[in-house]
């Protein structure tokens, strides 16, 4: 249960510290007072999407601190510890959000995130406002609700659906790996072939790609090649050229050798330089012989070039790689042709799991139209004393069978639909194409009231789902509200007097004025003063026979 909440700069409210009863709170207030704000500070508590609009005008920082009580093996106190967070009964939230943009969230003082913070408090407590019939108008969420019904049974199905499930991916891994079904198994078996043949084709050597580009490069120069070593055997060898002027000075030196050492070793050098001139000329005219242009050969070497280039695009960057592609899908090509029989096997087991899952699901469809006609029952019984006294109310399933099943959801295969009728004589409808807002509220509570030793929850919120309800269905719903509250926490906002009437803690949220600024207060009201609420909910001025009404109000519910 929510035992306290403090409030600091949230809208209106400056501060406020509420300590709330274990059983029915009420609060109440003039239309603007600021109810909303409270709901609104809860709703930042259990992790709701802070804005900085809520902060209080001309501060920097708001804050909630909320303090529960639980029991220490209940689901909430489960999640505090799964987070490893220590608790001893007691979870207290603290969550502060600053102007910038910045904000803080603790849980028994341990700093954790937004995610973490709601993993606990949807175990913690349950908000049902005027809008929450969007939430049952879902047919998914309508599903939720059945589940919760029967929630151990329902999840053992589920996880062991969950399981099949898992071999059920195995097994189609494998076949994946093997080609797929037959249809699949034959298009692979294609494409690998068109790959080997069209690389075994190309007859590849390492290397080659770099050979041909420098070949190609040649040929294409092969005229600037050819002048380039003619000139040059020319400058060389020719008359008067580089090789005759070279034998000049060896013969001039050799006059000198015999007078000195160093002249001597000049000489050498000059006739070792002689003979490395002769060997570059006739290397120079060699290399000339061979330069040769065929525009054929130019010609193939550009469509190889081609072939390697489209064959690096397709399976590698250079030939090692194209040939080691080759060589993988030769041996998958083998691998799928010698799979026939393993394709057989794992098929006939994905069959065998398919079945066991479709059994799982029409097992988990029996136990939902179990719990569904049990809340049907129970809740058009509760709808009749809410005053809908012809309310008919089923929940339909969509058929299914083997051959349209999808079987790939632990949720089952189950599609429903809450059908609902108001009035004698009419059909059922789908509930959200028939269901006005103050029946919604009642179906609302109906439900909850189905719902309430089930879920685990401490502690629910109604935001004014009484609206639209007056006279003896107020009455009726007062009533709804303390057997509820009997086993889990109601925190209710309620124009109702019958319901403020009913309550174990009644609240008065109202403004007021301080040094020139509104301000909203809120002010757990004792006996006295819950009569004087009560008087003013139903329009009367306080009166000894107002205050006598007010008093017979309270006693109808023995408060």
């Amino acid at each position: 249960m929510l035992k306290r909440l403090f409030i600091k700069n949230i809208a209106l409210i400056d501060s406020a510290d509420i300590e709330f009863d274990e059983k029915l709170n009420v609060l109440s207030g003039e239309t603007g007072s600021g109810k909303s704000v409270i709901l609104d500070s809860i709703n930042f508590v259990l992790g709701s999407k802070a804005d900085k609009s809520m902060i209080r005008y001309g501060e920097t920082e708001a804050s909630v601190r909320a303090e529960f009580i639980v029991d220490e093996a209940s689901e909430a106190a489960k999640a505090v510890e799964e987070l490893d967070i220590e608790c001893d009964g007691q979870i207290i939230i603290a969550r502060k959000f600053t102007s910038d943009g910045k904000g803080s969230i603790k849980i028994n003082g341990n700093a954790v995130t937004a995610g973490m913070l709601r993993s606990v408090t949807s175990k913690l407590v349950d908000v049902h406002g005027q809008s929450e019939h969007f939430f049952l108008l879902n047919e998914a969420n309508q599903l939720k609700v059945i589940d919760s019904l029967n929630a151990e049974q329902t999840s053992s199905v589920k996880t062991q659906i969950s399981a099949e499930l898992a071999i059920k991916r195995q097994i189609k891994s494998k076949i994946a790996s093997l080609g797929g079904d037959e249809a699949e198994r034959e298009r692979r078996l294609d494409i690998l072939d068109y790959q080997i043949k069209e690389i075994d084709g190309a007859h590849l050597e390492v290397g080659e790609y770099d050979r041909l580009k420098a070949r190609l490069n040649m040929m294409r120069n092969a005229e600037k090649i050819l002048s380039s070593l003619n000139v040059s055997a020319e400058m060389l060898s020719a008359d008067g050229g580089c090789i005759d002027l070279i034998s000049s000075c060896r013969r001039n030196l050799a006059q000198i050798t015999d007078i000195g050492e160093d002249y001597e070793n000049l000489y050498s050098r000059l006739d070792d330089l002689y003979a490395e001139a002769e060997d570059i000329s006739r290397s120079l005219s060699d290399a000339a012989d061979e330069v040769s242009f065929d525009e054929r050969e130019a010609q193939s070497a550009e469509e190889r070039i081609d072939l390697l280039e489209k064959l690096f695009r397709k399976y590698g960057a250079d030939e090692e790689s194209v040939i080691s592609f080759g060589e993988k899908a030769a041996e998958e090509y083998q691998s799928l042709l010698n799979s026939e029989e393993e394709l057989k096997k794992l098929n006939a087991d994905l069959c065998k799991v398919d079945d066991k899952i479709y059994s799982l699901c029409k097992n988990l469809t029996s136990l939902r139209k179990a719990c569904a006609e049990k809340l049907s029952k129970g809740v058009v019984e509760q709808l009749k004393s809410l005053n809908i006294a012809n309310a008919e109310m089923l929940v339909e399933f969509k058929d299914y069978d083997r051959s349209d099943a999808g079987l790939n959801s632990s949720d089952g295969e189950d599609e429903i639909c809450f059908m609902f009728s108001a009035n004698k004589g009419e059909p059922l409808k789908p509930m959200s194409k028939v269901i006005s807002g103050g029946e919604m509220s009642r179906l609302m509570l109906a439900i909850k009231t189905q719902l309430k030793d089930i879920n685990g929850i401490s502690t629910y919120i109604f935001d004014e789902i009484d609206a639209g309800i007056s006279g003896m269905t107020a009455v009726t719903v007062a009533q709804k509200f303390i057997d509820i509250s009997k086993n889990t926490q109601i925190i209710a906002v309620s124009h109702l007097p019958q319901v403020c009437a009913a309550s174990d803690g009644q609240f008065l949220i109202y403004k007021t004025e301080e040094q020139s600024k509104t301000i909203t207060k809120v002010k757990k009201l004792n006996r006295s003063e819950k009569i004087d609420e009560l008087i003013r909910l139903t329009g009367n001025i306080r009166t000894n026979a107002a205050a006598e009404h007010a008093e017979q109000l309270m006693l109808q519910f023995g408060k």
